[in-house]
């Protein structure tokens, strides 16, 4: 059996990434050097959680392919009971990884799945969480030399875990310069550098665990103490929905493909640089730098809005944490129900953060919905926890709601 799947060492990471986060959240109160905001955890974390869900049902050609290329076009040269075999699968592992990130960041199709991460304009441990959830579609293609030689699926499973789980506490300032590492490893200040938007630092420290392969192939730069990390998109995604973090970039290269006139460049939007858009296509809305450089998205909200997030954020985190545990209780298209109603509570969400018209109506009007559909649809089981906490969660932002409207309607009336 050829398994590929690290999505299990990952889930199982998750409760220690979200107390870090806490702990780093507090660290930097204590300290002075808070650069944690709400709405950008919020979005952060639920794009995080949403990113799981293609990996819990299964979606795209990864195991299909690896387990044939493991069972047909393996050469069979690292068996599993040498123990070089874990070492070299972990160093061929970064290697991998290294061409893929990289080759994501020069691609514009393959840019349009891993943008998700670099819209964050806060760097912070969240960050990490800010993963895509259109990966799937060709990030496995980057790994297949490496099963074809022979790495063992339980090997490349492993590395791949821990790889990725190395690469989330180098999002973070709170930690400096750390001497000679910075020569062989990723570090917070090297990866700092990765996610910074500034003109003299693009394209730069694509490494997961070493840096060495930016030393290598010519893509390293250290941090200028004149040039400080402006963090983002050089075109700011200026939106918490996670649909449209998911789909921006893939959108304006449709529109591209539609209006632009010659037949080559419809074809070049797809495979060109990341920054590359037709002449035709050049307008102000093209990716060059904003006069507002250092500007960060932030609609204001309000106290209510924020307890109200707050109250979403604690929600969404257990609700994905119920399906992840009790997944084998659920049918298929129950994962996938439940898949999408972490969509619609993370969106729902978003358009209050963004200050939208009629967003807690519409909030009201989503959680009014889930109730009917959960307890009356018969959909789904209602004996399923994660049915049951879906309307407890809905029936409280009901409540919520209700009076926070009451509240303000209250107000208007002693005003006039």
């Amino acid at each position: 059996m050829i398994i590929t799947d690290k999505s299990i060492i990952i889930t199982l990471a998750v409760p220690i990434f979200l107390f870090l986060i806490v702990v780093e959240y507090f660290y930097g109160l204590k300290v002075g050097k808070n650069n944690y905001k709400l709405s950008d955890t919020f979005t952060s974390l639920g794009l995080g959680l949403i990113s799981r869900f293609p990996a819990m049902l299964n979606l795209g050609f990864q195991g299909t392919v690896f387990v044939y290329v493991g069972s047909s076009l393996n050469l069979k040269l690292l068996p599993l009971d040498n123990p070089f075999t874990w070492i070299i699968g972990f160093v061929l592992y970064d290697l991998s990884y290294y061409w893929m990130h990289r080759i994501h960041h020069e691609v514009k199709i393959l840019w349009a799945t891993h943008s998700v991460h670099h819209h964050g304009e806060e760097f912070n441990l969240s960050t990490a969480l800010r993963q895509t959830s259109t990966g799937w579609l060709w990030k496995w293609v980057f790994y297949l030399p490496m099963i074809m030689i022979g790495v063992p699926g339980q090997v490349f499973v492993t590395v791949a875990g821990v790889n990725l789980v190395y690469q989330f506490w180098v999002h973070t300032q709170h930690i400096g310069h750390l001497g000679i590492l910075e020569k062989i490893f990723v570090t917070p200040m090297n990866h700092g550098i990765h996610h910074a938007k500034n003109q003299e630092y693009i394209d730069a420290n694509y490494g997961g665990v070493f840096i060495l392969w930016d030393r290598i192939f010519g893509t390293y730069i250290s941090e200028k103490p004149e040039i400080k990390p402006v963090y983002g998109t050089v075109k700011p995604l200026n939106s918490w929905n996670p649909i449209w973090a998911n789909f921006q970039v893939f959108y304006q290269m449709v529109q591209d493909t539609i209006y632009t006139e010659k037949v080559t460049d419809k074809i070049k939007i797809w495979y060109g640089p990341t920054s590359w858009r037709p002449e035709d296509m050049l307008t102000e809305n093209s990716e060059v730098s904003s006069p507002d450089f250092h500007k960060k998205y932030a609609p204001a909200i309000n106290n209510q809005e924020k307890n109200f997030t707050i109250i979403q954020l604690f929600s969404i985190v257990i609700f994905a944490a119920i399906m992840a545990t009790t997944a084998s209780l659920q049918a298929y298209y129950e994962t996938a129900i439940f898949g999408l109603i972490l969509v619609l509570i993370v969106v729902s969400t978003s358009l209050i953060l963004q200050n939208k018209r009629h967003s807690f109506n519409i909030q009201l009007g989503v959680s009014s919905f889930l109730i009917v559909f959960i307890y009356f649809g018969g959909v789904v089981d209602v004996a399923l926890l994660a049915a049951q906490f879906i309307i407890l969660h809905a029936v409280s932002n009901v409540l919520y709601i209700s009076i926070y409207n009451l509240v303000k309607t209250q107000s208007k009336m002693k005003i006039l």
